[in-house]
């Protein structure tokens, strides 16, 4: 192994790779390595500037060994390439290696397994990269973003490294031995937790890229994080509260029927949502006049009750969209490796915008200005942001940077900036836009990310609070979810409305506080018979909070009142958020770290630091056992005050479920 020392950088060189480990912030190092002659650059989610930090290297003199410092992280590199992590001098991880010529016993094995396995792509440039680390036991793993599963703890989980409806990769992840590591390559892959070895694998890349800092708690580990991949803004005051949406309003008349209803009801709405298919053809991005003759007036009217506006844009083209052959002939949509040129197929032949030119970008920024948001639309849901492929066959497609194996994970991140990017300097300032999926630094471009198109089903709601809780800690704080669940076949049945109850209670101590869901049975006709335009696509039954009979609403405007008299409080999780990337849902171990007990419980959950929230996750259940940590806690419905470091047991009625202030 060449070992060289470049101005508090090491460098290490072996079999044609380059190892480059270099400070980056206080306690954290950037590694990267490559078969190729230099680097590529690309900083990719690591876009801020480090704190400075200085790193001391050592170089042993037989060259067998060298030794890199950086405040409390450390790593050493063997003359076998192979590298372990030190957080304050104690192993916390190391790469996992069986083949001739360790210097650790049980590396120096006959299997010729090593740490970093590069294998050139047959006809391409990229290699495959397959990484491997020692697993520790009894480690915990969270973060990595949102997988539709019931385990928080990712530890022996096998996650795929793809983006798709309802999972979204970003790959951050969070230990409990005091150390936290981005995966910084958007390339589809897998990685695997195991408990004989940790495995991290890029289809298609250039290089390694990582980065790996250390810290006392989780939340200090995800304020080092956050500094060198960026802060999410401060979310505006005036749209804190509850956000109206449905499957899906097909005119002007209903939208603002509903508007001056919840008006006369007393209900302040912050946001109303027009969802898809309010469009003549996909990717069209405009308005059907027949069903939506004057949206100016109709947006003026919204805004005069204190309403925002939010319409949905897809990234799907058809081919009969007036866009299709200018965007085509101009390059501006994703191609295909082989066969025809389609990407997406739901209600049309479509191939989807490539956000990685920026002249796609600027292109749909003039359409979606002109027919949105000169007339007032406040904000864009990017929908389908994954892109959702007709099929998940990533080497099929290819972008204008790379194929999509190599970058893919990105592009949820750039499609956001197509209007990020041009609305930041424009109004307010205050952007605030809706996507289904997110990457490694989305934070930072005005995303709320909500969970995809899950089923209304207490399974479902369980995984999507495990959901929630991992995007939080992969740096993703603006996240919500479809309060009942997206697939809903009959609105009349008790149980969903009793699920509809509980999940909306839960919404009311999360980020968002959004109604919106597909409300079967699909009995209501067609505006027209025509197979395309706003009118030809059914639409759900009705979701506001009145819809669902007088009970059900009581217990919504009651919680509706709740959120209300939090808001000050949830500025202040807000701008913590925008600080030091606190998510606003809390795992427990975030807020009580040195509680065994918190590190286990994943079915509630902290609401910032002053409210427990214990959620409801089966059908007719009305009472559940709470575990308060150490400290005095109120329930507050009725006051009872309960000393912690115990599990207590407390009633749930329909009609409330189980909150503790922190006395």
């Amino acid at each position: 192994m060449e070992f060289r020392n470049d101005n508090g950088v090491l460098i290490a060189r072996r079999s044609g790779e380059t190892l480059r480990i270099e400070p980056w912030g206080p306690d954290s190092f950037r590694v990267r390595a490559t078969m190729f002659s230099k680097f590529t650059e690309n900083l990719w989610a690591l876009t801020e500037t480090p704190k400075a930090s200085n790193a001391v290297v050592e170089i042993a003199e037989n060259h067998q060994e060298a030794v890199i410092t950086n405040g409390r992280i450390k790593a050493t590199v063997n003359f076998a390439g192979v590298i372990t992590f030190y957080r304050d001098g104690k192993q916390i991880l190391q790469e996992y290696y069986r083949s001739y010529g360790g210097t650790i016993s049980k590396e120096s094995r006959c299997l010729k397994v090593v740490n970093r396995e590069w294998k050139g792509i047959i006809g391409g440039s990229d290699y495959s990269l397959n990484l491997k680390f020692e697993s520790n036991d009894g480690e915990k793993i969270f973060g990595k973003g949102q997988y539709q599963q019931a385990y928080m703890d990712l530890k022996g989980c096998t996650l795929e490294l793809a983006q798709r409806n309802s999972q979204i990769s970003v790959p951050f992840a969070v230990s409990n031995l005091g150390y936290g590591m981005l995966w910084n390559n958007p390339a589809v892959g897998n990685v695997t937790f195991g408990r004989n070895y940790t495995e991290w694998i890029a289809r298609a890349t250039k290089e390694m890229d990582y980065w790996i800092t250390v810290a006392d708690a989780p939340k200090q580990i995800l304020a080092n994080y956050t500094d060198v991949t960026g802060h999410a803004p401060m979310f505006p005051e005036d749209r804190m509260g509850l956000w109206q949406c449905k499957l899906r309003y097909r005119t002007q008349d209903e939208v603002l029927t509903v508007a001056r209803q919840y008006q006369k009801e007393g209900i302040k709405i912050d946001l109303i949502v027009i969802d898809f298919f309010h469009w003549t053809l996909q990717g069209d991005w405009k308005f059907d006049k027949t069903y939506w003759p004057d949206p100016k007036a109709m947006v003026d009217e919204l805004h005069s009750m204190g309403i925002k506006v939010i319409v949905s844009v897809w990234p799907s083209v058809d081919r009969k969209s007036e866009n299709f052959y200018p965007m085509m002939e101009r390059g501006l949509l994703i191609k295909t490796e082989r066969g025809a040129a389609q990407t997406y197929d739901y209600q049309g032949d479509c191939v989807e915008i490539d956000p990685f030119n920026p002249e796609t970008r600027q292109y749909v920024w003039e359409v979606c200005k002109k027919n949105y948001y000169d007339y007032g639309i406040d904000a864009f849901w990017l929908d389908n942001s994954e892109p959702d492929y007709g099929v998940y066959d990533f080497e099929n497609y290819r972008y204008m940077d790379a194929p999509a194996l190599e970058c893919s994970n990105m592009y949820p991140q750039m499609y956001s900036r197509i209007f990020y990017d041009n609305m930041k300097d424009l109004r307010d300032g205050n952007v605030v836009n809706l996507l289904r999926c997110a990457w490694a630094g989305s934070q930072k471009y005005g995303n709320v990310v909500w969970s995809g198109d899950v089923p209304s089903t207490f399974e479902a709601f369980y995984d999507q609070l495990q959901c929630g809780l991992n995007m939080g800690l992969a740096g993703i704080p603006w996240w919500t979810t479809d309060i009942g669940g997206f697939m809903t076949d009959d609105v009349n049945d008790p149980d969903f409305q009793q699920l509809l109850i509980r999940w909306y209670q839960f919404a009311v101590y999360s980020a968002v506080f959004r109604m919106h869901g597909d409300r079967g049975p699909y009995d209501i006709p067609p505006l027209d018979d025509r197979d395309w335009g706003g009118g030809y696509l059914h639409t759900g039954q009705p979701n506001e909070l009145w819809s669902y009979g007088e009970e059900n609403y009581k217990i919504m405007k009651k919680y509706y009142n709740i959120r209300m008299e939090m808001l000050d409080y949830i500025k202040s999780l807000y701008k913590e958020a925008s600080e030091n990337g606190s998510p606003l849902i809390r795992t427990m171990f975030y807020e009580f770290p040195e509680d065994a007990t918190c590190w286990e419980l994943q079915d509630q959950y902290m609401f910032g630091s002053e409210y427990l929230v214990a959620p409801i996750f089966k059908l007719n259940q009305f009472e559940r056992e709470v575990y308060l940590p150490a400290g005095t806690w109120k329930l507050t419905s009725d006051g009872t005050v309960y000393e912690g470091g115990q599990t207590v047991c407390v009633a749930a009625p329909l009609e409330y479920t189980p909150v503790f202030q922190k006395q």
